[in-house]
């Protein structure tokens, strides 16, 4: 795949983005999208290893260099940056039956918003850190690891909590699939790379088995395009896998005895 250097459709929505929990947010919604309107889109995949998402072009549609981002060209070529702004464009603008988020009227609409927010400013950015301090960094600082896994396993704790007597996070009943379970889909799928297990959280695993029974869950994971398809925190992992999360774990495990942590929830 030759290396991206600015957009290259002209009609309907464009999508910048990479398999991260972050990019999948709008991939997903796309492809539901798709299978429930016909809605067309074009992709690019911005490897965000080779810092393309910093590139003059890229910033040029979002000023802060990240994924993902659109540009609609049937909105006067409108971009729309961050993974969660997408989800509320996208839904507003071409969900026209709702199936996938609700009315603005609805009390619903803003139980989802609350969702989307908790995930945005919470669940996101200490996962997101705690991925940084205990999988990235090349010394592994004790403190950084307990707080960072600590505070992630709380809320997931609270996520867990939400969906005990719950098929999906909002809706009316047990719930209805939408874009707050969307928001919420990658940062749960890439739980187990903490040496997290998702046997610790019955309510999200069970949720999480149930959003990527859907077929455009699983398109949009695989949004650039991989194959074999990528793995989910339900498929059964090869061996090296399993002991690079073994060891992973020793080392959470011991910087949490160091500074003394105690799961709790909430």
């Amino acid at each position: 795949m030759s290396r991206p250097t600015g957009l290259i459709a002209t009609k309907g929505i464009e999508l910048l983005t990479w398999a991260t929990p972050n990019g999948v947010k709008a991939s997903v919604l796309l492809e539901e999208l798709k299978e429930a309107y016909g809605l067309e889109y074009t992709s690019q995949a911005i490897n965000i290893g080779q810092n393309i998402q910093k590139e003059p072009w890229f910033t040029a549609i979002n000023p802060n260099g990240r994924i993902p981002a659109i540009v609609d060209h049937d909105n006067n070529g409108l971009a729309v940056f961050e993974g969660n702004a997408i989800l509320g464009y996208l839904a507003r603008r071409y969900d026209v039956d709702h199936r996938f988020s609700f009315a603005v009227d609805d009390d619903d609409y803003t139980r989802a918003e609350s969702w989307i927010g908790w995930q945005h400013g919470g669940l996101g950015p200490m996962q997101g850190q705690a991925n940084h301090f205990a999988v990235f960094a090349k010394e592994k600082i004790p403190y950084g690891i307990q707080r960072y896994v600590g505070e992630t396993e709380r809320l997931f704790g609270v996520l867990d909590a939400r969906l005990r007597d719950r098929d999906y996070v909002v809706g009316p009943d047990r719930g209805r699939y939408s874009i707050a379970d969307i928001a919420l889909l990658g940062w749960a799928n890439g739980i187990e790379r903490l040496a997290i297990s998702l046997d610790q959280f019955p309510g999200v695993k069970a949720w999480l088995a149930r959003v990527l029974d859907r077929p455009a869950v699983r398109r949009g994971l695989n949004v650039p395009a991989a194959d074999p398809p990528r793995p989910t925190a339900l498929d059964e992992v090869d061996e090296k896998t399993k002991r690079e999360r073994a060891e992973l774990k020793k080392i959470v495990d011991a910087a949490k005895e160091q500074y003394g942590y105690k799961y709790a929830s909430p």
